[in-house]
């Protein structure tokens, strides 16, 4: 029998489970909402506001070594990166500071220690101090998210390895960082510690980086990152890690070409994450996982219990904090409202912050070919925009892909700088059904970066 029965469990306060189990409080439900590590969950505390954070250093140190390019004349630039790591975990207590603020309701009862299930609607929490407690519901959200996957290759426990978490409390600049993974994370930390001032070499397994984006896309970002002097591997296997004496250490790459040995000071694992679901014990409430280990939910987030729901990255769907945001209406409809929300059919959007930044939303080219859709496809270089030239800021291009005989947009794509604002800006277009041609009659102001979608959905009327 549990010692304390609640109206609803959350477990977990990555960005979704931090704002449900306020809104439930609120309501006049009685809420416990277990957290073992820090309030917050990755968008805070390791993912969105530190990496972004630090991002921003790297890209003051870039700006600052252009000057001459702007006719402003500057010094040497060096990176302090233990002062950079300051900045980022000044901010970061800020984020998690104000969140714990706003959990003094009435109702709401804040767990700190380790839950599992021992049955559909129980849950044993393992308090910090050490002892048990039993709770129920007969509503129960999990939201206990991912974390970074190990590396599993020879030798990687003879040598340290860093992961996107640990990377970020360095205290000094590495001289030579090789990172492993050719997804989201590798490009921005790759070009982020380039600018600090590290050697950098990336070694992608996949023949091209960004394997989701076009082929045109991924090709453009290997390009910038080349320019950036980072060394960019693609069809490279590691296969053996090794200490190479002074601290240093050894990697062996399979490539076409045969084997190649890279020598460096550190290495970062960006080879993508795992769900956090060994500890939760999920089999004893029969709560079922796909072939990734990741819980299965359906359209409205409900797992194969009826009254549990998971959301977030836990779920295998987008990793993106947008994305467990819309979890959070979803289950906010249907906990709260009594509505029947849905995750169908959602037009997800992601950037990737590396600079100039990726935007994208809708269907890739790739795509929608693959959905045997007859379709049109536009391009714009950055070059061809007047507000790029203005502000120096000219690599990478915008690219919609519309259906051809409607004019509907299907998807679009910007690399280029505040490319993930000008995404959003087609994205609201998707959502209120606005045409190719809607966009390209449309008056944005003079001279914005924006004012280049003109130009761009224009090219459908020739």
């Amino acid at each position: 029998m549990a010692d304390d029965h609640y109206d609803v469990i959350v477990i977990g306060t990555s960005q979704g489970g931090r704002f449900l189990p306020l809104e439930l409080a609120k309501a006049g439900r009685r809420v416990a909402l277990v957290e073992r590590g820090p309030l917050g969950g990755v968008c805070v505390n390791t993912g969105c506001t530190p990496t972004k954070t630090m991002i921003a250093s790297a890209r003051l140190a870039y700006q600052a070594r252009r000057g001459a390019e702007y006719g402003v004349r500057t010094g040497p630039v060096s990176v302090d990166l233990a002062a950079v790591r300051e900045r980022k975990r000044d901010m970061v207590t800020g984020a998690r500071a104000g969140y714990a603020g706003r959990l003094e309701l009435d109702g709401l009862d804040v767990i700190a220690g380790e839950a599992r299930f021992t049955g559909p609607k129980t849950v044993e929490v393992e308090l910090t101090e050490g002892r048990l407690r039993q709770l129920s519901a007969p509503v129960i959200v999990i939201d206990a998210g991912t974390r970074p996957r190990p590396l599993e290759i020879d030798g990687a426990a003879d040598v340290p390895v860093l992961d996107s978490t640990s990377i970020m409390e360095l205290d000094e600049v590495p001289e030579h960082l090789i990172v492993l993974g050719g997804g989201y994370i590798s490009p921005e930390f790759g070009q982020m510690f380039r600018r600090f001032g590290s050697e950098v070499t990336i070694v992608q397994h996949g023949p091209r980086l960004m394997r989701a984006e076009d082929d045109d896309v991924s090709d453009a970002v290997a390009g910038i990152l080349r320019g950036e002097g980072i060394t960019v591997l693609t069809s490279a296997t590691p296969v053996r890690a090794e200490p190479a004496g002074e601290g240093r250490l050894r990697l062996t790459v399979r490539t076409e070409d045969g084997e190649r040995q890279l020598e460096g000071s550190h290495l970062l694992s960006a080879i993508g994450r795992i769900p956090n679901t060994e500890a939760l014990t999920l089999g004893e409430a029969g709560i079922g996982l796909d072939e990734r280990g990741f819980i299965e939910v359906d359209e409205h987030l409900e797992t194969t219990v009826p009254g549990v729901y998971a959301m977030g990255d836990i779920t295998g769907g987008a990793s993106f904090t947008h994305s467990s945001y819309d979890d959070y209406r979803v289950l906010r409809a249907q906990l709260l409202k009594g509505e029947k929300a849905s995750t169908r059919d959602r037009l997800v959007p992601h950037a990737v912050f590396i600079d100039p930044q990726l935007g994208r939303v809708g269907l890739t080219e790739r795509e929608a070919l693959a959905q045997g859709r007859e379709i049109r496809v536009a391009k714009l270089p950055m070059n061809a925009v007047v507000r790029a030239l203005e502000t120096g800021e000219t690599r990478g291009f915008m690219k919609a892909v519309v259906d051809a005989d409607t004019g509907e947009i299907l998807g679009f794509a910007v690399l280029g700088s505040e490319g993930g604002e000008i995404m959003t800006m087609v994205q609201v277009a998707m959502l209120g059904k606005l045409t190719a041609t809607d966009l390209a009659d449309a008056i944005f102001t003079h001279p914005l970066l924006a004012e280049g979608l003109n130009t761009l959905f224009s090219l459908f009327e020739e």
